[in-house]
């Protein structure tokens, strides 16, 4: 195998095909995973951009028979799309794209893998570049774990890392050299990619510099390392000051001559940070969740409200790095309070005290606050998925 990394300028067009009539059952999604959303739209759809962007034409999409509809909505608005029925197997899902080819045929083609959506432009200049020398090209990445033979569990020996690479797609070919392997190919087995194909059949197969972004999704885990490793969100309440109500703020009682009225305890200190927590994980706000036209939320403690949301973070796969807290208001002081406040919101959102700012200030006399007749808080959120280090 030769490897090569420089593309040259001006190379021509080519045409593509996506293998998309997986089940993805490992994936553990309620669809197979090509249609699944990831990064606000079907995974299938983030390469079929790439593709186009970078000149295939057309672009043929091997999907299951029963998939024409999410197919047709995954890629809705894409011009040059070629849609056919795959087969029961990857190999046969891409001799079933490059036989729809070769009614006009390309002179070069890629082939790449629907579970890959991240696929940058500097990757398939590298392919096409290869195959001005060989009729296939694969990316690649090296191996950088020891790769240890086992028997019985027991080592019994390693692998010579530097002799071996990952390999990705998209894989290049030489059209007719890979319509040629596939039309030969021994159908008792099964080839693992279409660079093993083309090999077998006497083609050379150059390796290039390949990408961590081509990452493939496999696993439900995979989706949510995917995920972004910090999001962040704010907050923002204001709840009316009246004499004969109780002042609740960040959880804490404080001794005033009025309180905040609200359907719940009206603790706008807490009311702001739910927010924050539910805008950084897209999920609403707190009148979606504890709506005031229910009864069961009429006085309750706004420390449970706090808890729900860092439990819907959780569930979205995420924890409280930090929260950052505003109080506006001329009175109460807020100074006195401020490390109980600290303490309890750092018991509810399950974080030491030290991911947790309490601040105050006033608006110079300005404004409803100014005047007393309310407090206003203002927080922001910051999470981190669960996995990231």
């Amino acid at each position: 195998m030769a490897h090569l990394r420089h593309p040259p300028a001006d190379l021509p067009r080519f045409a593509a095909i996506i293998v998309a009539a997986g089940t993805g059952t490992r994936a553990g999604q309620a669809i197979p995973k090509q249609y699944v959303r990831w990064r606000g739209k079907p995974v299938l759809r983030h390469s079929a951009e790439s593709l186009l962007t970078a000149g295939a034409a057309p672009l043929v999409v091997a999907i299951a028979p029963d998939a024409a509809d999410m197919a047709r909505e995954a890629l809705a608005g894409l011009d040059s799309i070629m849609l056919i029925d795959g087969g029961d197997t990857r190999r046969a899902s891409v001799s079933a794209g490059l036989e729809a080819l070769a009614i006009d045929a390309p002179e070069r083609v890629l082939i790449h893998d629907a579970a890959r959506p991240t696929l940058p432009q500097p990757v398939i200049d590298r392919v096409l570049a290869a195959l001005d020398t060989y009729p296939g090209a694969i990316p690649s990445l090296p191996v950088v774990d020891t790769i240890a033979r086992t028997k019985e569990g027991v080592m019994t020996g390693q692998e010579d890392r530097t002799t071996l690479a990952r390999v990705q797609t998209p894989q290049g070919f030489a059209f007719d050299a890979i319509l040629s392997a596939h039309r030969a190919w021994d159908s008792t087995s099964e080839p693992t990619d279409d660079a093993q194909v083309l090999r077998a059949n006497g083609g050379d197969v150059a390796v290039v510099e390949g990408s961590t972004k081509l990452a493939k999704l496999t696993f439900p885990e995979d989706f949510a390392m995917q995920a972004a490793p910090v999001r962040m969100g704010t907050g923002f309440d204001v709840h009316q000051l009246t004499e004969g109500e109780e002042l609740w703020l960040g959880g804490i009682k404080i001794d005033h001559d009025k309180g905040l009225a609200g359907h719940s305890d009206a603790d706008v200190a807490l009311h702001a940070l739910v927010d924050a927590i539910l805008g950084a994980i897209g999920n609403g706000d707190i009148g979606t969740h504890f709506p005031p036209s229910d009864e069961r939320w009429r006085g309750a403690e706004s420390g449970q409200f706090l808890a729900h949301a860092v439990s819907l973070a959780a569930d979205a796969g995420y924890r409280v790095g930090n929260l950052d807290l505003t109080i506006i208001c001329e009175a109460p002081k807020i100074g006195p309070h401020k490390d109980a406040m600290r303490e309890k919101i750092a018991e509810l959102a399950g974080v030491q005290v030290d991911a947790i700012s309490v601040k105050a200030t006033t608006t110079e006399k300005l404004g409803f606050t100014g005047r007393g007749e309310g407090i206003a808080a203002q927080a922001a959120a910051t999470l981190i998925r669960e996995d990231f280090e």
